[in-house]
């Protein structure tokens, strides 16, 4: 998940940063429709932070889950997630007005919907994860750590499962690739932004507390095939849409 999410950082930085620092932002809708729209410096201004913070967002996320720093370098770890924090809460805040001030965003309501409520989740793990750590409850403050990382994650999840998704039909099947509307798109984004991370992680956290064989032995099988989809996924996403960008 770490080395997908990189890529996706990396190809962030190369194309849509790269041409916001080259003075050149409408080259944003060679892949953002309604990117960059001249009349509209406000809203280019939000799109390019939120650009911005997503590299930042992915960065300090896979540093966050380095066990060693935590402990060589606690101070690291502190300063990193209050700046996690931060650029989560800002890049869903964002999102939000995207979506539903701005406008011009692909997807039909049902896609819209799921991503505001992925949005709120963010905020709600975010607050929750920061409130923990600073009453020192360290223990649950990881809980909803881990709950804020896979729930913000939930913009890659969706490119990753459709990418795969197009792979393994070898075509767009059960959505319009015109109006980017269709009963796959509305339980990807159901599944990517809200359901599916939390209840694997939620397995997870019970396998871990547990000693039943057979939950244990579920949870690893659960695990692996999800593993299995993020490989694959990232793969198409990374050879279908992000490196060949890159270049």
């Amino acid at each position: 998940m770490v080395i997908g999410q990189t890529v996706f950082a990396l190809y962030v930085a190369r194309v849509h940063l790269a041409a916001m620092l080259a003075g050149q932002p409408e080259q944003w809708n060679r892949v953002l429709p309604h990117g960059y729209v001249a009349a509209d410096p406000l809203g280019n201004a939000m799109l390019g932070m939120h650009l911005v913070l997503a590299v930042l967002f992915i960065a300090g996320g896979a540093l966050q889950l380095l066990p060693r720093l935590r402990r060589a370098a606690p101070a690291v770890h502190r300063w990193n997630g209050r700046a996690y924090l931060l650029a989560a809460s800002l890049l869903a805040l964002g999102g939000l007005w995207l979506v539903w001030v701005r406008g011009g965003v692909v997807g039909d309501l049902s896609q819209h919907l799921a991503i505001s409520v992925n949005a709120l989740l963010i905020l709600f793990c975010a607050g929750l994860a920061w409130r923990h750590a600073r009453a020192r409850q360290f223990s649950t403050h990881r809980r909803w750590a881990l709950r804020l990382f896979v729930v913000a994650s939930g913009v890659w999840y969706f490119r990753i499962g459709l990418m795969a998704w197009v792979v393994f039909h070898r075509g767009p099947v059960g959505f319009d690739p015109k109006t980017f509307s269709g009963p796959f798109l509305t339980s990807l984004a159901l599944a990517a932004y809200v359901l599916v991370p939390l209840t694997v992680l939620q397995l997870y956290f019970a396998a871990a507390e547990r000693s039943q064989a057979a939950l244990r032995t579920a949870a690893i099988a659960v695990l692996a095939l999800v593993a299995l989809f993020l490989l694959v996924g990232s793969a198409a996403a990374s050879l279908g849409m992000w490196l060949p960008r890159m270049v």
